[in-house]
Formats: C-alpha cells, structure tokens, sequence
C-alpha cells in the first residue's frame, strides 16, 4: 500500500479516535478531539498532493479517499448534532448529500463511469472542515485557561456559526449541481 493510500485508511483510524474523545469525557478530551480531527483533515490534503506529485494515483484511492471524507464529516457533523452545536436539520442535509453522492458514484461505477469530484465538491469539504475545526474549537477552548477565552471567546463562535451556514449551503449546492450534471446516469433507468 502506497503512502497516499495509508493515509487515506489512516482517515478512518482518526475518526474512530475522534469519535471516542468526544463521546469519553476526561481531561482535555474536546482539545483531543479537535487535535485528532484536525490532523485526519490534514491527511486529506496530504494524501491527494502526494498521489498526483508522484503519479500514485490508484483504484483504492480513488474510491477511499472521497469516502474517509464523509465518513470524517459526516461522523463530526452528527456527534456535533448530540453535543447540541449543530442543528439536527443541517446534518440531516449534510449526509443526505453525502450518501446521495455516493449512490451516484456507485451507479456510475456500475455502468463502469468513474465521476471525478468537482471543484464546488472540493470547496464544500473545505467549508466542512473549516466549520468543523472552528466549532471543535469552541468547545475545546475553556480547557486552555483563561487566556483563550479572552481572545477566542469574543469572535470564534460568531466565525463558526458563520462557516457552518456557509457549509449548509455549498453542501445542498454543490449536491445539486452534481445530482443535475449527472442526471443521465439515473433518468435512463427511469
């Protein structure tokens, strides 16, 4: 297995540690989850340029990548929903997007068409990570004393609820658009 593609598998390792820090409270356990959140979203942006620099590009990769990535966010935005940081009607947008993509991509592969991700796909998932960093930050920053509520307390929780509106609204549009612009995969067998 290549670097990029353990990377990738690395993705679920991460999120299976975030989910257990969020959900497992002892000390400093929103700092962990923010940490093992952040470095999966990291592996995203390593794995893909490592791939295309050295040509590493592969079926595995392919596949596994864009799945790490819901299975990341998705897995975020609903624990986010039980801590009561995220509207349930905003994740439910979230992974019907998600899940609706990936039936597609399936259908596609089915008919053997791979559907490469597009740039508003991109600049979701960015806006997810981004949205979800900020508000992992926002419960992680009283553990890091006094200092940082002083100066993240007064804008951070403004940028986050900000960025995750942002993200509801690339994440129904771009799902949108890609449902539309691959229509004839799912309108023939209609």
């Amino acid at each position: 297995m290549n670097l990029p593609n353990q990377l990738t598998a690395s993705r679920f390792v991460f999120t299976a540690l975030f989910l257990c820090a969020v959900f497992w409270p002892f000390p400093f356990h929103d700092s962990l989850a923010m940490l093992f959140f952040g470095v999966a979203s990291f592996t995203d942006y390593l794995d893909g340029r490592i791939a295309r620099s050295r040509g590493l590009i592969t079926n595995f990769g392919t596949l596994m990548d864009p799945l790490a990535d819901k299975v990341l966010t998705c897995a975020a935005f609903i624990a986010l929903v039980e801590q009561h940081k995220v509207q349930g009607w905003m994740a439910v947008i979230i992974v019907s997007r998600e899940l609706a993509i990936t039936g597609l991509r399936l259908l596609a592969a089915s008919k053997q068409r791979v559907l490469a991700a597009e740039g508003y796909g991109k600049h979701k998932t960015i806006s997810q990570m981004v949205a979800i960093l900020a508000l992992l930050i926002v419960n992680a920053h009283d553990e890091w004393g006094p200092w940082a509520s002083a100066y993240i307390r007064p804008w951070l929780p403004w940028f986050a609820n900000v960025a995750l509106w942002l993200t509801v609204v690339l994440t129904f549009t771009s799902g949108v658009l890609y449902l539309w612009r691959n229509r004839g995969l799912y309108l023939r067998d209609i």
